[in-house]
């Protein structure tokens, strides 16, 4: 994956809450064996009419937000099925961040493991940010991960959240793959001290998270 650090692209907004899977990526797409070629139909019933031309009205097929890297929409985005599609069609697309207020816990596991960054902010926030996208033409956001900052083109700036392993595996363009390669060291230390099944001691479990 690619590493990711810092980001500016012009932002599009989706002003809808529970955007859900199918709605992101409907089910008739759903026929490819690899991630690439989602990016067409993202948003499919609402960017094209029943003719299949584009919907003028939809603002992803505004000229104003031709090119956008960073989506921005309400709460509870990513919900209903748990295809792992959604996120590589928004990916495909040619997003890097998604901006809402929530995301449902499978889509954000698809997403981390692609290298889409999610950016969970609070709702008023995340509304204010919608009007200052439609407000401003070209409007821009500077995601900076390594300063877990969120900036926008007049000013506006915001500190975001995010797991101490999802910021390193995103920042540095790591897969599950990479991830565990990262630790090779440590494994092979482990290894190398217990050679045979029965000198592996495991530690006793402890319900905060801590080995004892």
């Amino acid at each position: 994956m690619e590493p990711f650090r810092t980001y500016t692209a012009v932002a599009a907004y989706l002003d809808r809450s529970n955007v859900d899977t199918d709605l992101i990526i409907p089910k008739q797409f759903l026929k490819r064996i690899d991630r690439a070629g989602f990016g067409q139909h993202l948003f499919n019933d609402l960017r094209f009419l029943e003719d299949g031309t584009p919907d003028p009205d939809f603002v992803l097929n505004s000229p104003r937000y031709k090119g956008a890297g960073v989506l921005v929409s309400l709460d509870n985005f990513g919900c209903g099925s748990s295809r792992e599609h959604a996120a590589w069609a928004i990916r495909d697309y040619g997003f890097r961040t998604v901006v809402a207020a929530g995301f449902a816990d499978i889509f954000s596991g698809n997403s981390l493991k692609i290298g889409l960054l999610l950016v969970d902010l609070p709702l008023g926030e995340v509304k204010d940010l919608i009007r200052r996208i439609r407000e401003n033409e070209g409007y821009e956001i500077t995601v900076n991960l390594e300063k877990r900052t969120l900036a926008g083109s007049d000013g506006w700036k915001r500190e975001f959240g995010i797991d101490a392993y999802s910021r390193e595996k995103i920042l540095h363009g790591y897969d599950d793959i990479d991830a565990t390669l990262a630790l090779e060291k440590y494994i092979r230390r482990y290894e190398e001290a217990h050679r045979e099944p029965w000198q592996a001691v495991l530690p006793e479990w402890d319900p905060e998270g801590r080995e004892s």
